[in-house]
Formats: C-alpha cells, sequence, structure tokens
C-alpha cells in the first residue's frame, strides 16, 4: 500500500513546481525590473518566504546586492525539498529561521547556509476581544482547534478522544472548532468513506456517536473570539510539529496547548501546556479530564504560555534583531 501521507506532498510539489515554471516564464520584465532595482535603489533585498528561492538564484549572479530570506516551513522528505534548500542556501547570503525545527529540517533535506540565525514570529498582545457568540459559555471545559481539516492536521484524532472521554464518562469537554473540515474522497478507511458520502468532519464525528463533545463554527473571519471563549488550545498535528500561528497566538492570549511532537520551546509539558512525544489518544483523554476537573492548574499553564510568549515573541526585540543582521550583512558585502 502506498505511504498515503507522501503521495499528497509528491502531488503537491508536481503541481507547484509546474505553475511556478509558468509563473516565472511570464515575468520575464518584473525580472528585468528587480534586477536594475536591486541595483540602482537597495542596500539589501530579503526574500520573506522560501518559496521565492528560485527568484533569488536567478538574482543571485546578476548583483552585488546582498540577499537574506526566511525559511518558514518544515519541507516534506522529497527530491523537490532537496533542490529548493539547496537552492534557497546558494542564493543566500543570510538565512533567518522562524524556529530551531525549520532550522533542523533544513540542514537534514541538505541545506547549509553562510550565515543562520533563528528568529522567532512576533506576536501581538493579545486584545480584549469578546467571547464568540457562538460557543456556549457554560461549565464544560472548551478547547478550541483553529484550522481547515487536512491529514497532516489530524483534527479527526479528536473525534476518538471524545470516544474515550465519552467512555470515561465525562461530559464536561466541548471542542470547539473553527474552519473548514471538508473531508477528501482519498481518506483512509472511515474518514475517506465519509466523504464519499458527502460528509465532513462533523458527519464522521456524528457517526462515532460524539456530536455532543463538538461544536463546528465553520470559517471564522476573528478567531480571537473563538480563543476568547475557551480555556485551551488543541492542534493533534499529524507532522508532529507542535508550532504554528495558532499556538502562539492562543499562548499570548493565555490559554495552555495540547499539540505533539519533541520541540518544546514554546509548548513545554506541564509547564505551558501538554506536549506528547506522538500521538496517544488514551494519554490525551485523561490530561484533558485532569484539565477540566482542575481549572486553576489550566491557568497557570496558561499564564506560563503568556509570559513565555510575551519574551520570545516580543515584536520591538524580533524587529531589532532582522536589522541587526540586515546591516551586518550589508556591511559585509
Amino acid at each position: 500500500m502506498p505511504n498515503i501521507s507522501a503521495l499528497p506532498s509528491l502531488s503537491r510539489n508536481l503541481l507547484a513546481l509546474v505553475g511556478y515554471a509558468r509563473d516565472f516564464a511570464r515575468a520575464r520584465a518584473f525580472r528585468e525590473e528587480l534586477r536594475a532595482a536591486a541595483e540602482r535603489r537597495f542596500d539589501l533585498i530579503h526574500f520573506n518566504h522560501e518559496g521565492l528561492g528560485p527568484l533569488a538564484a536567478w538574482l543571485r549572479p546578476r548583483t552585488r546586492t546582498p540577499l537574506t530570506m526566511h525559511i518558514r516551513t518544515n519541507l516534506y522528505e522529497t527530491p523537490f525539498a532537496t533542490a529548493q534548500v539547496r537552492l534557497c542556501a546558494a542564493a543566500s547570503d543570510h538565512l533567518v529561521f522562524i524556529t530551531e525545527n525549520e532550522q533542523v529540517t533544513f540542514h537534514r533535506r541538505g541545506g547549509q547556509g553562510r550565515a543562520e540565525t533563528v528568529i522567532y514570529n512576533i506576536a501581538p498582545p493579545p486584545l480584549d476581544t469578546a467571547p464568540h457568540p457562538a460557543v456556549p459559555l457554560d461549565a464544560r471545559f472548551r478547547i478550541a482547534c483553529l484550522a481547515n481539516y487536512s491529514w497532516y492536521r489530524g483534527l479527526d484524532r479528536l473525534v476518538t478522544v471524545a470516544e474515550c472521554l465519552k467512555a470515561m464518562g465525562r461530559k464536561d469537554v466541548l471542542f470547539v472548532m473553527a474552519g473548514t473540515m471538508h473531508l477528501t474522497r482519498s481518506l483512509p478507511g472511515a474518514l475517506g468513506r465519509t466523504a464519499r458520502q458527502g460528509g465532513d468532519l462533523a458527519d464522521f464525528a456524528a457517526s462515532r456517536g460524539v456530536s455532543d463533545y463538538f461544536l463546528f463554527l465553520g470559517h471564522v473571519a476573528q478567531p480571537e473570539t473563538v480563543l476568547a471563549a475557551c480555556h485551551a488550545l488543541s492542534k493533534p498535528t499529524r507532522e508532529d510539529n507542535p508550532w504554528g500561528r495558532d499556538i502562539i497566538e492562543a499562548l499570548a492570549a493565555g490559554l495552555p496547548v495540547l499539540t505533539c511532537g519533541q520541540y518544546d520551546r514554546f509548548v513545554e509539558d506541564g509547564v505551558t501546556g501538554v506536549l506528547q512525544p506522538a500521538f496517544d489518544v488514551d494519554t490525551l483523554a485523561q490530561r484533558i479530564a485532569e484539565l477540566a476537573g482542575d481549572r486553576d492548574s489550566a491557568r497557570i499553564l496558561g499564564q506560563a504560555g503568556r509570559e513565555r510568549i510575551a519574551t520570545l515573541c516580543d515584536g520591538t526585540g524580533r524587529a531589532a534583531d532582522l536589522l541587526r543582521i540586515w546591516r551586518s550583512t550589508w556591511r559585509a558585502a
């Protein structure tokens, strides 16, 4: 049986490569304009995503202006990823990684920058936001999930957690799902069967008898209102990557985070949330039950997360870090 987690990645890479080649060919005039601007107007050019690697590689031999680049994603292990990281490394004078996680993955894929720095993404202090009006503010322990469905994000894992909670007799937990819960027909097992019958993740939860544990909001334009209505956030990722905008904003809002993986700079088990080295449904259900029964412990975890984000993701400090890199790279050119 083929590796279902690898096939979507390969397909996406092929489609992206074809699309990028087409757009690159069409953008000849823009590239010439960029080259001229690099020579005449700018001291340094920063590429804000590794997806711009081919453009940086084209510009590299055509300008003396230093080039820096942000590396923002953990690329899957494919030949395309290997080629991409080497292209980015060769084109850039300095690489900026959003966490150590992305830096380790970059090296594992075969990339090594001339100079490298980790600068965490910023998280502005949370606003005084009213809770989402559709979320019932009852006695249940409310756990937010801010993501559209994908196999990699693992949102269906929460259905199995709800089944465990139901078996334990715990009725005091509600998963608040903000995002599009569309399922694709190629998903394995019952998920795929639900999709082929026209169903989504809400239908899958209903088929497992745990609808009462979920509130599906669909797309939410202001996800901070969902965080304001909840006690914690869950990210049951199959990528074992405990990181992302949803996590840092939840921590900034004072919510503990429940997720999976080894990287603990932000979500640290027993300190700022629940971090499982690998997803274990029974253990996670038990940890959720413990937090639901001890709200003071949940608030202590959330406060520790808020303090950590205030230090690591301070906008003024991280902007100063990036400015120092730009100045030192420019001076060295």
